[in-house]
């Protein structure tokens, strides 16, 4: 019997990001000697995914391209195990959110092979894609306004003056 592997969403950190299953027993792994079978035959061949920096600098890049406008870049290694980095943005209309995020999940996925979940695409309001090391809002003003997650995430004066 051949292993079946499927994509399972990583916690940045734990080294788990592969699910290989054989005949009901499962190992978690991003590494190739890691990934055994269950009868230990040869490892799994595991795709290699660019750096969280790499996505991070295309998100970006994107974003300031397709004029999204209040761009908010914040580092969250060391802070949370979601994700390395969180970028925040708004789009002028919902029209406007949804070309960002549907222009943005297609090079990311054509440029660099990263798959990116997509939530909230349909409404327009606010759109959240993931990649596993980044994630990314896309927000009306008025949307935006209402959560202020840059409030949540930012370091707070007091602590960056520490």
């Amino acid at each position: 019997m051949s292993p079946i592997a499927c994509y399972l969403r990583c916690m940045p950190g734990t080294g788990a990001g592969w699910c290989v299953t054989h005949e009901g027993a499962t190992v978690l792994s991003f590494t190739a000697d890691a990934a055994m079978t269950a009868d230990n035959s040869a490892p799994i061949a595991v795709p290699t995914s660019a750096s969280s920096e790499e996505q991070l600098t295309r998100i970006l890049s994107s974003l300031s391209d397709d004029k999204a406008e209040d761009i908010v870049q914040i580092d969250l290694r060391g802070k949370t195990a979601i994700g390395d980095y969180m970028v925040i943005c708004s789009g002028r209309s919902t029209r406007q959110v949804t070309a960002l995020s549907e222009k943005l999940a297609e090079r990311l996925k054509t440029e660099l092979g990263v798959a990116t979940k997509v939530e909230g695409k349909e409404t327009g309001d606010w759109v959240l894609l993931d990649t596993g090391d980044v994630i990314v809002h896309v927000f009306r003003p008025e949307v935006r306004e209402f959560y202020q997650l840059e409030k949540m995430w930012m370091p707070s004066p007091k602590a960056a003056a520490t």
